[in-house]
């Protein structure tokens, strides 16, 4: 590797650098030379993207700091086609141009929501202060008024209030001035006997893991309004009430794993306890696991993720979370390991990495087409008509794929839409890309070369929503997923021990597997709470998508 940054720079080989970062891992402290590490890692990045022969400052810049839209009119500037191309876009065509396209109409509203927007909103009706439905009309004098039923006049009224409340009883005591007996007041009906009573522990679980509020962000605040919530506090509540939702959790990864079409994906989390000199004392646990026969992970894997699988199941969509040291590909295996076995084979979304992957069990794998896609964007400045001409062919997919979804085709029908009219301009693509190698019009290992020779690697994987029904494009579903994940480690940056990631999973699985389904978490968790026993014996009855049914005849 050849850095030109400076004249003093000399050439060094990775075995080199791999060699100087053991000898300073041997001679510092373990917290010192991890972040050495990663500065010398980094700075190895920054240097390859700089070799490359189609870097540039705009690409080095959505690098370092990522970019904000991969939209084509955004990426893409007006470039005259490729020749040999059939221009598609109207804007270019002969004639005289496209006709301008007439301003479009103003949404509705102007960006104030209208009532059904506050779902959550207590609803009171309000009789009129003086009138009285069949009463003589005080204007007219001669007809009788009657109540619009389908349109009362509209106020909606927003209070602030903490995040958790509190209420004080002061329970009068009386004691007899002979025997000196005490009788307390009975406390009121419905209060409990417990201090927090369940739907503190759902607030605590939506802001913690719903909004990745940190454990003391959250004490502030309820500091800030009188009423006092240690993290401690915070922490025991929340893990206490995981052993009454979690026969609903092991119920969505059982129902999860019958599902026809699995997303899968991970990013990098923090565990402390398997960090710096923790870990070493984490290893006994290892050794001892070993020795009891149990199924541990190697030790000398240092990674630490969050993976997200999401899995589709008769119209509902279920969202897990795994954190430890297994890959994507591992936990989808353990969660396959449940599947029927009379069930067909899975259809699996993800992209090209060999660790998404489940080993010992086959899958129909589709790749992400996204991440093709975001190949060509990088490449832009460079390539911009041969960019803009995939881009193009890549937006006809994606804009059928939207046409089939707003019209609510099954899943046939979307197949023989895209097979009419996805298919055509894609096997045009391919042939395209294979002749800018075969030709070298394109090097190989320029930017552009190396996203053509992504695209011809995986091509089967990548379109296969062209041969299979209910395939989807990209794994753009799971990533959406996997922000939760991601704003809780940016936020409450770690867990501490396995026990609190397991517990994470938990509230997030729950969590995000209602917003995916148009059910209310706060609800869901606290109806988890109160029916701890009917949720045992019926888990099934208490999804998320149908527990108000079991809660109706519970109640």
């Amino acid at each position: 590797m050849r850095g030109d940054m400076s004249d003093d720079l000399a050439e060094i080989s990775h075995a080199q650098v791999e060699e100087a970062l053991a000898r300073v891992k041997e001679a510092l402290p373990p917290e010192i030379s991890q972040r050495i590490n990663r500065i010398v890692r980094a700075y190895l990045a920054v240097i390859k993207v700089v070799e490359k022969k189609n870097a540039s400052i705009k690409r080095l810049q959505r690098m370092l700091f990522g970019s904000r839209s991969e939209k084509t009119k955004k990426v893409l500037s007006s470039q005259d086609p490729l020749p040999g191309i059939e221009d598609k876009n109207p804007k270019q065509s002969s004639g005289g141009g496209a006709k301008p396209k007439p301003p479009a109409a103003p949404k509705p509203g102007h960006g104030r929501n209208g009532q059904d927007a506050y779902w959550g909103a207590e609803l009171e009706c309000i009789p009129h202060h003086t009138l009285k439905s069949g009463e003589r009309c005080p204007e007219c004098l001669k007809g009788k008024i009657y109540e619009q039923r389908n349109d009362p006049a509209i106020l909606v009224r927003i209070t602030g209030r903490p995040p958790l409340g509190a209420k004080i009883y002061h329970l009068q005591r009386l004691r007899c001035n002979l025997c000196q007996e005490v009788f307390p007041a009975k406390s009121p009906k419905g209060v409990g006997e417990q201090k927090y009573d369940a739907t503190a522990a759902s607030m605590i679980a939506i802001f913690k893991y719903g909004g990745g509020f940190p454990w003391s962000r959250l004490q502030k605040i309820q500091d800030a309004v009188g009423i006092p919530l240690a993290a401690s506090t915070q922490w025991g509540i929340v893990r206490d009430a995981a052993q009454n939702i979690r026969p609903a959790y092991e119920e969505l990864e059982r129902q999860a794993a019958q599902g026809s079409v699995l997303y899968n994906d991970d990013t990098v989390m923090r565990i402390l306890d398997w960090m710096g000199a923790r870990r070493d004392k984490n290893l006994e646990n290892y050794a001892k696991g070993v020795a009891e026969g149990r199924k541990m992970i190697a030790p000398d894997r240092t990674g630490i993720f969050t993976s997200g699988i999401v899995s589709e199941i008769r119209g509902w969509r279920v969202a897990l979370f795994y954190t430890g040291r297994r890959h994507a590909g591992e936990n989808l295996a353990n969660l396959l390991g449940k599947r029927d076995a009379s069930l067909r084979p899975p259809i699996q979304m993800c992209d090209a990495l060999s660790r998404n992957l489940p080993k010992d069990f086959k899958t129909i794998v589709g790749n992400c087409l996204a991440h093709g896609r975001r190949k060509f964007v990088d490449s832009v400045d460079n390539f911009p008509a041969e960019c803009e001409y995939i881009l193009d062919v890549l937006g006809e997919a994606y804009k059928n794929d939207a046409t089939a979804k707003r019209q609510k085709m099954t899943a046939a029908q979307r197949l023989k839409l895209h097979q009419e009219r996805s298919a055509p301009p894609m096997m045009e693509l391919h042939d395209w890309m294979q002749a800018q190698i075969a030709e070298k019009k394109i090097e190989p290992n320029s930017g552009m070369g190396e996203a053509i020779g992504y695209l011809l690697k995986h091509w089967e994987n990548l379109t296969l929503f062209l041969r299979k029904a209910g395939a989807p494009l990209d794994n753009n579903l799971c990533e959406r997923v996997l922000k939760r994940a991601i704003l809780h480690r940016k936020n409450s940056l770690f867990y501490k021990t396995d026990k609190g990631a397991g517990v994470g999973d938990i509230y997030m699985s729950l969590i995000h597997t209602c917003s995916l389904n148009g059910a209310d978490p706060f609800d869901y968790l606290n109806q988890l709470q109160r029916h701890p026993e009917e949720t045992r014996k019926n888990p099934e009855r208490w999804m998320p998508w149908n527990y108000p049914k079991a809660n109706s005849k519970n109640s």
